[in-house]
């Protein structure tokens, strides 16, 4: 057979011809190969020619002397092997990928969330460690403007935060809502009559106020409050509350453990609290990240 130009590609169609032919060598003869490749004799002899056509080279001799791999059609056979491994290991590797994910996922979150009973940040931070050892995540907390920042210079993946003012460059998820109630500590002279405060009272007790951006709700309520101190977030709140010497807002399960220990009470719960909103953003037009849809995949799952 005369030699040809050298191979300038390797279709899909010249690997299938090398898998026949693999199939073939391994069955030892046409006839064997028939039931394995379920095509008929014929067929698999035109594909061979074909093949031995494509490469320029006599890959087996077969006819009355039987079937016998020429020394070309050894090296053929080794050489299409080692492809067809390379090819079953690209794609292995690439379903690996999908399944084991890899590099790093940077989280900004509003303090004190932790506490939050429905824990849905959580379970979806689990379910993507979960996907692989390879995952690495980085988590700040910050304030809501701080987390804007980072989503829209591309720092940060992910931010969560309250739903106060969107921002058009980002898109939001509902998260869940939180109630704040103000509280006072077993300290406070509010405390022993908690349960109903008037507002004459709530104006001549000292209050801290948040520095951070709030509800039309939240503001109208500390409106209410004489303004002596504020705080950039709510742990700051929650120390000068444990003062004995001022009154504040925070969430309810961010309190709770205090309240469980008789440390704070809230003030007239059944009408000084508002409810926030809290979602989670991502940046509009971002890189695509398999990370993170895997992320919010497990944040819808664990509604």
């Amino acid at each position: 057979m005369p030699k040809k130009a050298p191979l300038s590609q390797v279709s899909d169609f010249e690997l299938r011809l090398l898998r026949l032919f693999k199939t073939v060598a391994e069955c030892g003869s046409f006839a064997a190969a028939e039931g394995a490749l379920g095509i008929s004799r014929s067929a698999i002899s035109l594909h061979m020619s074909d093949l031995e056509k494509r490469l320029g080279m006599r890959l087996c001799q077969r006819g009355r002397a039987g079937f016998a791999l020429t020394d070309e059609g050894r090296e053929v056979l080794r050489a299409g092997e080692a492809v067809l491994v390379a090819i079953e290991g690209f794609r292995s590797e690439v379903n690996q990928m999908h399944q084991q994910l890899r590099g790093d996922l940077n989280v900004g979150i509003v303090n004190n969330l932790v506490t939050q009973p429905k824990m849905r940040i959580t379970r979806a931070l689990q379910a993507v460690r979960a996907q692989g050892s390879g995952v690495r995540i980085n988590l700040s907390m910050s304030t809501p403007s701080e987390i804007e920042r980072g989503l829209l210079d591309g720092r940060l993946h992910l931010g969560a935060m309250p739903l106060i003012t969107p921002l058009s460059g980002l898109e939001y998820s509902l998260l869940y809502e939180e109630r704040s109630n103000l509280y006072c500590s077993r300290e406070h002279p509010l405390f022993a009559r908690a349960a109903e405060i008037g507002n004459e009272e709530l104006r001549s007790a000292d209050a801290v106020v948040p520095s951070y951006r709030m509800s039309a709700e939240a503001i109208g309520l500390h409106q209410l409050l004489n303004f002596a101190a504020s705080a950039t977030d709510r742990e700051g709140i929650a120390f000068l509350i444990l003062t004995g010497s001022y009154i504040g807002f925070l969430p309810d399960h961010y309190a709770a453990a205090w309240v469980e220990k008789g440390l704070m009470a809230p003030l007239s719960p059944d009408r000084l609290f508002f409810d926030t909103k809290l979602a989670v953003a991502v940046r509009k037009g971002r890189r695509q990240n398999l990370i993170l849809e895997r992320f919010l995949e497990a944040l819808q799952l664990s509604r």
